[in-house]
């Protein structure tokens, strides 16, 4: 039910498979009521907006495609412009091996980082080799409007760097800190052995002495090798430290543990924005890390609402919600059952819930958890002389999106991409006019 405070109606169309509502259809069989202010119609129509709101004298709104998500509509959820507008920590992307690469391919990924969310691009040199073009390198994407670092303890590489317009150089120890006085650059201070304090703080109070602006960063260390450690240090300089600018490299995690980035992202940026750490270095070079920039940019802008309103950040935005959706909406048993048995036209529907694949049309219901199974039966009975070439291929294909919605415990809604977050790939929704049972339908909820 449906509990809001305005008075509503429920126009019911002459039509069982609301996909195929067409705007001229929906035109020619709506009648408003004259009291009405809004009116609320189903998401498959917002792609055709252009055709109906120009003919409908009232405000309009394209809800869920799903009848079950109605409510969500009408409720009190976080505006998710509000959640991910603002953020404070900057990402430092880096290409890594940039010496190995043509200046085409520096480029090309440059822009891909950019806009994933990278704020500054950093250039990952190689410390077997002197790369004598890194001026070039380095010129052509400051010219190109990005803001670079460099990678490099090669002092040369850093003073060509930075006078070809780098804003950052990473790393200082007491290993090229004189030199670092000469760049006119920001530089990023790290210990010379992780733990360490002493030289670390005689670095950071040589290169105060000098002026040279600097981020300090303790270093994380991978799990197995002090990782627990080495996070409370970060805690010990922010307090040492309380208005320095840090820095957290956070690929010593996400490219060093065999799990899922999206969740080690998150948690590193959550530490990052409340022991204000201001900047963090990612890279993207193992496969189960390769949208670590995206995935940062989104978890800096929750972890930041999440922090500056004291709040959760539960139920503000799925996007890193990648591998289980936020929430399931089974039908229960006996619905399934009442919509298979008041069915009157041959569009078959599919569901997936409670371990199993259901495959209902006009005097059709039937369950399975393998699609070739389940293939085999529907074939098998006489209302299926409609399942052509084309028919096969569209149920074999959306009971494949079933079959690992419910190996995931994901939500699947028939002819609508599963949610896999923001690497979710829209799926265009074909529209087709109701045929004969030797026609190719689709069905719908």
């Amino acid at each position: 039910s449906l509990d809001v405070s305005m008075d509503y109606s429920i126009g019911v169309m002459p039509i069982t498979v609301a996909a195929l509502m067409t705007p001229k259809w929906l035109l020619r069989h709506l009648e408003l009521p004259p009291q009405a202010t809004i009116l609320v119609l189903p998401g498959y129509l917002a792609d055709t907006r252009d055709q109906i709101d120009s003919a409908i004298p009232i405000e309009v709104i394209y809800g869920p495609k799903d009848l079950r998500q109605l409510p969500e509509i009408f409720g009190k959820n976080v505006c998710r412009e509000d959640v991910l507008g603002r953020f404070d920590i900057r990402i430092i992307a880096e290409i890594n091996h940039a010496p190995r690469l043509s200046m085409e391919d520096i480029i090309d990924r440059a822009n891909r980082l950019r806009k994933d969310g990278a704020d500054m691009i950093d250039i990952g040199c190689d410390p077997s080799i002197r790369w004598t073009q890194v001026g070039d390198a380095v010129a052509r994407l400051v010219d190109l409007g990005f803001r670079v670092s460099i990678d490099t303890f090669d002092t040369w590489e850093a003073e060509q760097a930075c006078i070809h317009g780098a804003s950052l150089v990473l790393s200082v120890n007491s290993s090229n800190r004189n030199a670092a006085c000469d760049w006119g650059c920001e530089v990023v201070v790290i210990p010379d052995v992780p733990g360490e304090h002493e030289i670390f703080f005689s670095t950071i109070d040589f290169l105060s002495s000098k002026r040279v602006p600097m981020r300090l960063d303790p270093i994380i260390e991978p799990i197995g090798m002090g990782f627990a450690e080495s996070l409370l240090r970060y805690s010990q300089v922010r307090n040492l430290f309380p208005d320095a600018e840090m820095m957290m490299g956070i690929g010593n995690l996400t490219e060093l543990t065999d799990v899922d980035s999206a969740g080690i992202n998150f948690l590193l940026l959550a530490i990052c924005q409340e022991l204000s750490i201001r900047s963090i270095l990612t890279t993207q070079v193992i496969n189960w890390a390769k949208s670590s920039v995206k995935e940062c940019d989104l978890a800096r802008r929750l972890v930041h609402y999440s922090v500056t309103h004291q709040t959760p950040p539960k139920r503000l935005d799925g996007s890193l919600v990648m591998l289980r959706d936020p929430k399931l909406r089974p039908y229960s048993q006996a619905s399934l059952e009442s919509l298979a048995a008041g069915l009157r036209d041959n569009n078959y529907r599919l569901f997936a819930q409670d371990g199993k694949i259901h495959l209902l049309s006009a005097g059709i219901h039937l369950t399975g958890t393998d699609p070739f199974e389940l293939f085999g039966q529907l074939l098998k009975l006489p209302q299926s002389d409609n399942v052509d070439a084309s028919h096969a291929f569209y149920l074999g294909f959306e009971m494949a999106k079933a079959m690992t919605a419910l190996t995931l415990d994901k939500q699947y809604e028939q002819d609508q991409a599963l949610c896999w977050g923001h690497l979710t790939r829209r799926e265009e929704h074909h529209r087709l006019e109701r045929k004969s049972r030797h026609r190719h339908p689709k069905g719908d909820r």
